[in-house]
């Protein structure tokens, strides 16, 4: 499945600091395919310094990986929608804390906003879920995403289901083919996958 060249992807990143790692080289390799890929930063993900890296440095990192400097306020991220700056928005690493927001209305950080103030022009969002509670406390707010308009799902999957018997996390090299599909009005199946193998 290939993406239209070229895509203006907003890619948002909130605080699954150990899943960085894996989405980073998503964004490098849209960004090398010709798509423009602004990357957004929740507070967190934007100012902790974590044993994942320093914030200064995943800043770094993304600039050169996009070419531009991080939206990283509310008042950034706010004429998203009005300008029209993005065919797609994805969150990934997308946690348990945004997943609430989302659900809920809640428009507090800067990608909160940057999801609200896209889905105005009724545009796609791509969620990549990265949560250590996705089958207890955040499994009622997925479930009311799953329900809403415009909200698509990176496929997923119980990443250790005997340590973290709760936790689910999107398998971010299909982050790619998700985008495809949401522009379409798809959601990419299927949705759920094996559990990963414990080590």
């Amino acid at each position: 499945m290939t993406l239209p060249v070229p895509c203006r992807i907003g890619f948002a990143l909130t605080g699954s600091f150990c899943t960085f790692g894996k989405v980073l080289p998503v964004i490098e390799a849209l960004a090398a395919q010709g798509h423009a890929v602004t990357p957004i930063l929740s507070d967190h993900a934007g100012a902790l310094d974590t044993r994942f890296g320093t914030a200064a440095d995943w800043r770094s990192r993304l600039s050169a990986a996009t070419g531009c400097a991080p939206i990283d306020t509310i008042v950034a991220a706010e004429p998203i929608g009005p300008r029209a700056l993005f065919d797609v928005l994805v969150v990934a690493p997308c946690t348990g804390n945004t997943l609430a927001k989302l659900a809920h209305g809640i428009t507090d950080t800067p990608v909160a906003m940057a999801v609200k103030s896209h889905l105005r022009g009724e545009k796609p969002v791509v969620l990549a879920v990265s949560t250590n509670d996705g089958l207890s406390g955040s499994a009622a707010n997925i479930g009311a995403l799953l329900s809403r308009r415009h909200f698509y799902f990176v496929p997923l999957r119980q990443d250790a289901p005997h340590a973290k018997p709760r936790s689910l996390v999107a398998d971010m090299a299909r982050v790619p083919d998700t985008i495809a599909a949401a522009l379409e009005g798809r959601q990419l199946q299927p949705m759920l996958l094996a559990p990963c193998e414990e080590k």
